[in-house]
C-alpha cells in the first residue's frame, strides 16, 4: 500500500523537502494488535508519531529469554488505557498527534545483523514520513539501529538513557549484544556523549570495568544512590540542563524500575525507581526536544499478571505526551 503523508510543521526537519512516497508493502513489517487501537499510517494524513514494535532479542541469555514477546504483551495491556489524563492532559494525544501504529518489524530473534538492518530501515521510513518514532521492545540491543536511523535526521543527537546497567560494556570489542548498544553509539559518533547521560544505574554487572568504560566513552553516569541524594526534582533539573536545546533520543529501559513494580524485565535489579518516580521523571522533562523514544526489555514469560507490560504501556503513553510538548 502506497501513501503520501502530509508533513506537519511541528515535525518538519531542517532542510526538508517534499516527502517521498512510502510503500508499506515494501517494508519488513507484520500486522499486529494496534497500540491503544491506533490506526495504521495509511489512515493518517499528517501523523506526527509512529509506533513500532521490535519483537527481537539476541537469544543469548542462559536463563532469561523472553523480550521478543514484549511488544505483543504491551499492545495487549494497552487496550486498558484511556487517552484522557486530567488535569494536566485532558485531551486525546493520539488524535492530536495523529498517532499511527506501523506494526512490528519482521525480525528473527538471534539473527542480529539482519534484524538491525530491518529495524533501521523501518525507523528511517517512519522519520521520512514526517513522524517521530515511539517503539517497544525487545531487548536493549535493538536500541542501536534505531539511534543510527535517528542520527541521520538529527546529527546533533544526545541520548538520555534510563536503566539499571549502562549498556556501555567494553566487551565484546566487536559485534553486538545487549550490553554494547551505547558503546557502539559512542564509537560510531551517533550521539554527543558530552551532553548524554545514563541515569538509575545500580546492581550487579556481568563484567568488571563497565562503569569505568562508560566514563572513558564520555558519558555521564548517575547512579541510583546519587538520585537518592539529589531527589527526583534534582535529577529532572539536571537532565533538563544537560539536554536543553538538543534533539534527544530517550531510551527508557524498564529495568530502571524496581522489580516490585516491574518484575517481568530482562535484568531485574532491586533498589530501582517506583512507578510514581518514573512517571515524575517523564512528566518533569516535558518540553525537551524528544525526537525518538524506545521502551524496552519487557519479558512477558517472567511477568506477574501482565503488570510490567501494563506499566510499559503507560510509559509509552507518557512518551506520546512528551512528543505533544516538544518545542515548536
Amino acid at each position: 500500500m502506497v501513501y503520501l503523508p502530509q508533513q506537519s510543521s511541528a515535525c518538519r526537519f531542517p532542510g526538508s523537502t517534499a516527502l517521498p512516497r512510502i510503500d508499506l508493502a515494501d517494508l519488513p513489517l507484520r500486522r499486529t494488535l494496534p497500540f491503544m487501537r491506533a490506526p495504521g499510517p495509511q489512515e493518517r494524513t499528517a501523523s506526527r508519531v509512529g509506533i513500532v514494535g521490535i519483537p527481537f532479542d539476541c537469544g543469548a541469555h542462559p536463563i532469561r529469554v523472553g523480550a521478543r514477546l514484549g511488544p505483543a504483551a504491551i499492545r495487549e495491556q494497552s487496550q486498558l488505557l484511556r487517552p484522557f489524563n486530567p488535569p494536566d492532559f485532558d485531551f486525546d494525544p493520539l488524535a492530536k498527534l495523529q498517532v499511527a501504529d506501523w506494526g512490528d518489524v519482521d525480525v528473527v530473534p538471534g539473527q542480529i545483523e539482519d534484524a538491525f538492518q530491518k529495524i533501521e530501515r523501518v525507523i528511517s521510513a517512519v522519520l521520512d514520513s514526517g513522524a517521530l518514532p515511539l517503539t517497544m521492545g525487545g531487548d536493549g540491543a535493538g536500541t542501536l539501529p534505531q539511534i543510527r536511523a535517528v542520527h541521520r535526521k538529527f546529527p546533533e543527537l544526545v541520548a538520555l538513557h534510563l536503566d539499571s546497567p549502562a549498556d556501555s560494556n567494553p566487551f565484546p570489542e566487536t559485534g553486538h549484544d545487549t550490553g554494547t548498544a551505547f558503546t557502539r553509539a559512542a564509537q560510531e559518533g551517533l550521539v554527543d556523549v558530552t551532553r548524554s547521560l545514563h541515569a538509575g544505574i545500580r546492581g550487579t554487572f556481568r563484567m568488571q570495568g563497565s562503569l569505568e568504560h562508560s566514563d572513558k566513552l564520555g558519558y555521564e553516569t548517575i547512579m541510583m544512590r546519587d538520585i537518592e541524594k539529589m531527589g527526583i526534582a534534582g535529577l529532572v533539573a539536571h537532565i533538563r540542563n544537560k539536554c536543553a536545546g538538543r534533539p534527544v533520543y530517550l531510551c527508557f529501559d524498564m529495568d530502571v524500575f524496581d522489580p516490585s513494580c516491574a518484575p517481568g524485565v530482562c535484568a531485574p535489579s532491586w533498589g530501582g525507581l517506583t512507578a510514581r518516580e518514573g512517571f515524575a521523571i517523564l512528566r518533569g522533562i516535558g518540553g525537551l526536544n524528544i525526537v525518538a523514544m524506545d521502551v524496552n526489555t519487557i519479558s512477558p514469560p517472567h511477568d506477574v499478571g501482565g503488570m510490567s507490560s501494563l506499566l510499559a504501556a503507560n510509559v509509552m503513553l507518557e512518551g506520546i505526551l512528551l512528543f505533544s510538548q516538544r518545542p515548536q
